[in-house]
């Protein structure tokens, strides 16, 4: 396996404050405004994002929350094995509040769209935005495009976008694997 570090230490924390800093010039004081973290691996970067518009609003409350979306996948029954879910940790309505989903990757856009099925649970949200921290522009299979972007790469199907996370006990840190050619 062939690595290549696309962001990493400084350069993400650096990028997690430009994008808090664009959610702040679009949505004020958060008033009407949600995080959403999609499980398992968006919530990582939704935690940052929700820690660092904290630490710039002076503690404004800012609602956040966990979102899984493993039954509403369109490939959940393909998996072999037994699939299990994480919970769901959103402690607030929705409904007709501005939604900013968080992912760290966005390559298909298939979890996006699982999301967007899976929020409705909630209630129904005068809007829906999306913010990642990697977008692999072009592998859509689906027509969703992000609002907020951190980095965007461009990246063969063949590729994996691998992103760690201090939090999980490694380091801040964005990697491009590939195959040995």
């Amino acid at each position: 396996m062939q690595k290549k570090t696309l962001l990493d230490g400084q350069k993400i924390q650096i990028t997690i404050k430009r994008l808090c800093h664009q959610l702040i010039e679009n949505h004020d004081d958060f008033s009407n405004t949600v995080l959403i973290g999609i499980q398992p691996r968006g919530i990582f970067l939704a935690d940052r994002i929700h820690q660092e518009l904290q630490t710039i609003l002076k503690n404004k409350k800012i609602l956040k929350g966990n979102l899984d979306i493993t039954f509403f996948r369109d490939d959940f029954r393909r998996k072999d094995g037994l699939v299990t879910a994480s919970s769901n940790s959103i402690d607030f309505i929705i409904e007709g509040k501005k939604v900013i989903l968080i992912d760290d990757v966005l390559w298909t856009g298939r979890t996006i769209r699982a999301a967007m099925d899976a929020i409705l649970a909630y209630g129904r949200p005068e809007k829906v935005e999306l913010l990642v921290l990697i977008d692999r522009r072009f592998s859509r299979h689906l027509p969703i495009e992000p609002d907020y972007i951190g980095h965007q790469v461009d990246s063969l199907n063949s590729q994996q976008v691998k992103v760690t996370w201090t939090s999980e006990g490694s380091e801040d840190k964005v990697v491009l694997l590939s195959e040995k050619q």
